[in-house]
């Protein structure tokens, strides 16, 4: 029916993540049906806990032919006569990721996906699930989830649980001196291969995390003032709306992109021509998982590479805001660029050199 595993990765997710309560509504929604032994464990312990399931079961082949097909009006109907009403109902939110295809977004066009996120996921998820309700995504394993880590199936399936399951009170502790210092200082520069950038956030807020939104979880957020950043970024392989990028590099001058070069410019440009704020920066992190060493093209992970910054480019988060308005959020992570806070070395190359921030190394 499903693994010890699962088991307690329910238990992680009800109790630690979302921390459901009895009588609470919760909605475990399953992309890709792979998963749904860990949807059947989620079922069995929500009604144990006394709290109201809802289910949502979706095929990644549908879904697809839906964004291929659907226009404003189409996603507009959807969000107000089924979504969005019944997302206001809940208290919590456990999105698994299961499809075995990263890919099969790949071939929708750039209108297509541009009216889904402005009718559809910026209204449902941006603006009810992600700001009102206690929430939680994850991505769930499989031979073709371990295909693109390029590990064995078996291996790739204990490193899933290793990271997923890691020790996020221990974490927690952990970043507290890196989250001190962040909240004192004004400018941060990313020093590294393909790699000379900074910008300021002076008086921006920070952002822990440790399990309650992400599985796998350690990062550690803001945003920066939109108009400060200046210089270039690298970045790692990528996959944004099913589109695969090897590299991207951008030129950044006032916070703008005013230059960029991919492994993919066409499929590139369409993304930064969204809308405004897609060419401007709503996020940046470290990425402190120590158990995910390299990119495996899914961002849930990808983006908690230990070592690693992500300066995300469009819409800001309401818990950490810089004022950048965008349909798109996308979270591209560049691997181990040194990390100076005004001026003063805190990490080289993947690791902090300074005695406060040795416990977030390996």
């Amino acid at each position: 029916m499903y693994t010890t595993n699962d088991q307690q990765l329910t238990r992680q997710l009800l109790i630690h993540s979302v921390e459901l309560q009895p009588d609470e509504n919760v909605m475990i929604q399953l992309i890709g049906l792979n998963g749904i032994g860990l949807v059947r464990a989620l079922a069995e312990q929500v009604r144990e806990l006394g709290a109201h399931p809802f289910i949502k079961l979706e095929d990644s082949e549908i879904n697809r032919l839906l964004l291929e097909q659907g226009d404003e009006g189409f996603w507009k109907n959807q969000a107000e006569a089924d979504q969005l009403p019944l997302m206001k109902q809940m208290d919590a939110f456990i999105g698994i990721r299961a499809s075995e295809n990263i890919y099969e977004n790949s071939g929708v066009p750039r209108q297509a996906n541009d009216a889904y996120s402005k009718e559809f996921l910026n209204p449902v998820h941006f603006k009810e699930r992600v700001e009102h309700t206690k929430w939680v995504v994850l991505r769930y394993p499989s031979a073709a989830f371990a295909m693109n880590a390029k590990m064995p199936t078996e291996t790739f399936r204990n490193f899933y649980y290793d990271a997923c399951l890691m020790d996020y009170n221990k974490l927690q502790k952990a970043m507290e001196p890196l989250e001190s210092m962040l909240r004192q200082a004004d400018m941060v520069r990313l020093k590294g291969d393909g790699t000379d950038i900074e910008f300021s956030v002076q008086g921006q807020n920070w952002i822990p995390c440790y399990g309650k939104r992400n599985i796998p979880d350690g990062e550690l957020f803001s945003s920066p003032i939109i108009d400060s950043v200046n210089g270039e970024i690298t970045y790692a392989p990528s996959v944004y709306q099913g589109k695969p990028f090897e590299f991207v590099k951008l030129k950044v001058k006032d916070g703008e992109v005013v230059d960029f070069d991919s492994s993919n410019n066409p499929a590139l440009e369409e993304i930064l021509d969204t809308d405004e704020g897609a060419r401007r920066f709503g996020e940046f992190s470290f990425g402190l998982n120590t158990a995910i060493k390299n990119p495996m093209y899914d961002i849930l992970f990808d983006e908690k590479i230990y070592g690693s910054n992500h300066l995300t480019l469009g819409k800001d988060y309401a818990i950490a805001p810089n004022g950048n308005s965008s349909n798109i959020h996308w979270d591209l992570v560049c691997i181990g660029a040194d990390v100076y806070l005004d001026g003063e070395l805190i990490r080289k190359g993947r690791e902090f050199v300074k005695e406060d921030l040795m416990g977030l190394n390996p």
